[in-house]
């Protein structure tokens, strides 16, 4: 259970069973949370059941450095970057953020120290990858998930929520940028393709934590909306639109470095890249109206060919249309390349496009109100 499974029934939301832990779907009017983020104002989202896994260590940059895409050494205190855990044929284990803390003092002894968030579907596996490590040398590591509960503020009036509810000190992050604020780790990160910030807070005050946030002005957001506004940014779940089946590329391209050297997979990630490319890409598509498609869904061209499948699809009510995510044959993935969806009996015309399908800016600071 989330830490703030009591504030949610005060809620009256509506609850759901997914990887082990109990979820809101909506609180109430899924319609509305979803505005509340995509239309100028911020939503405040429970992501408790995320993966937490505290590491740190005189040899954590290295043995890090080993195990995932991602070039640790180039990762600076109070900031974060994206990465992914491969496995030895480069496919992938998890997509994972890691979030540089302050170092800590051990003996006489300065240490870096991290945190790495990952999704529910892949938290176990993060933590038995980098487990097995903690012999070896002077390596530590905590998964804090149940100890803690993690809140997401997302949309434009993100900023403003967090520096009423937490300090100017934590609104004025940049992108990519973390610090502790308030005994509250925070970074700017967003999910839905506009600005937003996470907060990781002790289990014991997360109810307090988002009461805060929700008096500053942020609607409470379900499951529901916040899938939407997921697919809309572009931001592919694990277990849903990539697995251990697919090459880290395919999906998480930004989430490698191709200078730090040897890692788990390097060679078969680093040999795609060098002689060409990916067989095929995470891409998104739109359609012209409202239409019913379902995952799995299979993706053909002009001219007839299956080349490739659905995996997410919603109604986008930004767009006024139906958008999915899949993935493509690459010589397909050109924007505005013609293809055609064939859910069941039915075929439905659609276009290839650029991802995000929403795209808002996402200033790098934001400035301090007039007056």
């Amino acid at each position: 259970m989330s830490p703030l499974d009591e504030m949610h029934a005060r809620l009256e939301a509506t609850m759901v069973e997914r990887d082990g832990w109990s979820v809101p779907v909506s609180f109430g009017d899924p319609l509305l949370e979803y505005a509340a983020v995509r239309e100028g104002g911020s939503g405040l989202i429970d992501l408790s059941s995320r993966g937490r896994i505290s590491v740190s260590g005189s040899e954590a940059i290295q043995f890090l450095n080993g195990l995932i895409t991602n070039d640790m050494k180039t990762l600076s205190v109070d900031s974060w970057m994206q990465a992914a855990f491969p496995n030895v044929q480069g496919r992938l284990i998890a997509s994972v953020r890691v979030v540089r803390l302050q170092d800590k003092m051990t003996g006489k002894a300065v240490c870096p120290a991290f945190l790495i968030d990952t999704e529910a579907a892949t938290h176990e596996r993060v933590l038995k990858t980098i487990e097995r490590f903690t012999l070896a040398g002077d390596f530590h590591v905590s998964d804090m998930t149940r100890q803690t509960a993690l809140i997401s503020v997302q949309g434009k009036s993100s900023a403003a929520v967090v520096r009423a509810a937490l300090g100017e000190e934590a609104a004025s992050l940049g992108i990519n940028e973390s610090k502790q604020v308030e005994a509250v780790t925070i970074w700017r990160v967003s999910h839905t393709g506009v600005s937003g910030f996470d907060l990781m807070v002790n289990a014991a005050e997360a109810a307090g934590v988002w009461s805060r946030l929700e008096h500053a002005g942020a609607r409470p957001v379900g499951q529901q909306a916040f899938e939407v506004l997921r697919i809309e940014a572009g931001d592919p779940a694990y277990g849903i639109d990539m697995d251990e089946t697919n090459v880290v590329t395919e999906s998480l391209d930004e989430a490698v470095s191709y200078t730090k050297g040897c890692y788990i997979g390097q060679e078969i990630i680093a040999r795609i890249k060098y002689r060409g490319h990916v067989a095929k890409k995470l891409s998104g598509i739109e359609f012209q109206t409202r239409v019913q498609v379902e995952p799995g869904a299979a993706i053909n061209s002009s001219d007839g060919k299956e080349i490739g499948r659905v995996t997410s699809a919603t109604y986008s009510y930004h767009l006024g249309r139906t958008i999915a995510l899949g993935y493509l044959k690459y010589d397909y993935t050109a924007p505005e390349t013609k293809v055609a969806v064939i859910s069941g009996v039915a075929e439905f015309p659609g276009a290839v496009t650029d991802l995000p399908f929403v795209r808002e800016p996402v200033p790098k600071t934001e400035a301090l109100p007039n007056g």
